[in-house]
């Protein structure tokens, strides 16, 4: 999620203070929310399905996924 879209706020890192990277969706207390996703591709299809279930058409989902595995999650 863009941050600057992030209604939520800010995740935040094991120090208390607000990630700079990382989305409150995912990141919380300096670890990923949910670490069984540990893949761009794993994280793609969690997407997927999600957004799926909300009825968003297949061909805007993919679009919107495509870049996942490229984000700085996965680099390491």
């Amino acid at each position: 999620m863009p941050l600057k879209l992030d209604s939520t706020g800010w995740g935040t890192n094991a120090d208390g203070s607000k990630s700079s990277t990382f989305c409150i969706m995912c990141y919380e207390h300096g670890n990923f929310t949910k670490p069984e996703i540990n893949s761009g591709e794993k994280m793609q299809q969690f997407v997927f399905e999600l957004l799926r279930a909300k009825h968003i058409p297949k061909f805007l989902v993919k679009l919107m996924i495509r870049d996942i595995p490229k984000l700085e999650r996965w680099s390491k």
